[in-house]
């Protein structure tokens, strides 16, 4: 009995390791390997992106490494990766700020007449 619970408790221990997150800023190439969805190449090329300087958000991941966009943001999130400790949060956060603020305000916009 004592055999199958400490049985047990090694396939959950396992089970949360293979779950652990990894940052793009922080993992090694092993650490990207491991990720369902990153290979020998895009580890490579996250590596080398990184070396011209730590990744700030997901926008700047995805504009830095060839072949990371929203949709593999998405799936690669999904499997544990995360940018400073974020997660991918969709569109809203592939929106670089002066885009965003540019898209919200271009200046030529009027108030609505009230009825």
């Amino acid at each position: 009995m004592l055999k199958k619970i400490a049985a047990a408790l090694a396939v959950m221990v396992f089970a949360v390791a293979s779950f652990a997150a990894v940052d793009v800023n922080k993992g090694s190439a092993a650490d990207l390997d491991g990720l369902k969805g990153v290979g020998p190449a895009m580890s490579a090329r996250i590596i080398e992106a990184r070396k011209q300087g730590q990744f700030k958000d997901w926008a700047d991941l995805m504009q830095r490494v060839k072949g990371v966009k929203e949709k593999k943001a998405a799936k690669l999130s999904g499997e544990g990766l995360t940018v400073n400790g974020e997660s991918f949060k969709g569109s809203a956060a592939a929106i670089p700020a002066k885009a965003a603020k540019a898209a919200k305000d271009d200046g030529k916009t009027k108030p609505a007449a009230k009825p």
